[in-house]
């Protein structure tokens, strides 16, 4: 299974929106909140190269890794595997 972790902020609305996608599909995944803890908002710098929320990180079962800047449903669902 993919390993999934989500950075947002608690006032973001489109990370709102994604947590709640992943939430219907029954993806597990890791919620970290940049506006929350500092060192972890200078990671999700270092990995993405901007400040945006969300952004994703998907590691895939072959040790890929997918980055994704934004709700972007159509990114995570092909990342995933998911059928709509």
């Amino acid at each position: 299974m993919a390993k999934i972790t989500l950075y947002k902020t608690t006032t973001c609305p489109f990370c709102k929106m994604e947590s709640e996608y992943l939430d219907s599909k029954g993806i597990k995944y890791d919620a970290i909140l940049v506006d929350q803890d500092e060192v972890a908002a200078k990671k999700m710098v270092e990995e993405s190269g901007q400040m945006g929320v969300p952004f994703t990180e998907i590691t895939k079962d072959d040790g890929t890794m997918v980055k994704i800047l934004g709700f972007d449903r159509a990114k995570i669902n092909e990342a995933l595997g998911i059928q709509e």
